[in-house]
């Protein structure tokens, strides 16, 4: 995943290297169903506070991803916070992931701890960085 900060919020993303959006291949489904007992659908979210907001680690499901071909691929939040939104406008127009990745394709906004929030984004990568990263991975592989 690929998150970007504004403002203390979190907006996650697929990451630009993510098989989704490598591969050319056709989003099926997006399901914010994790479990029997947990929709990230369900989330209600009030006042300043946030409550409501179902808090999130770093490892926790977003969502789950199906592909034409069969694959899926499960989302984390990769941050610890409070969901604050979830995109339902990919529920409907799933392309949105692959066409505008980092505008209305976004998955969910996370409100970090705001004393973590801090440390979280020191350990940020810088866009220069991450395409360096990206760089040498496809040249490993190949």
């Amino acid at each position: 995943c690929l998150f970007f900060f504004f403002s203390r919020i979190c907006v996650i993303t697929l990451a630009e290297a993510h098989p989704l959006l490598q591969s050319g291949k056709t989003i099926k489904n997006i399901n914010y169903q994790i479990s029997a007992n947990c929709s990230r659908l369900q989330n209600k979210v009030s006042g300043k506070s946030k409550r409501g907001a179902q808090f999130l680690t770093e490892l926790a499901p977003l969502c789950r991803i199906s592909s034409s071909d069969g694959e899926e691929y499960t989302i984390y939040s990769c941050i610890r916070g409070r969901l604050i939104e979830v995109n339902e406008n990919i529920l409907s127009n799933p392309a949105l992931l692959q066409e505008k990745p980092s505008t209305e394709g976004y998955i969910a906004v996370v409100l970090p701890k705001f004393e973590e929030s801090k440390s979280i984004t020191q350990g940020l990568l810088t866009q220069k960085e991450y395409e360096e990263v990206l760089l040498k991975r496809r040249s490993s592989a190949s």
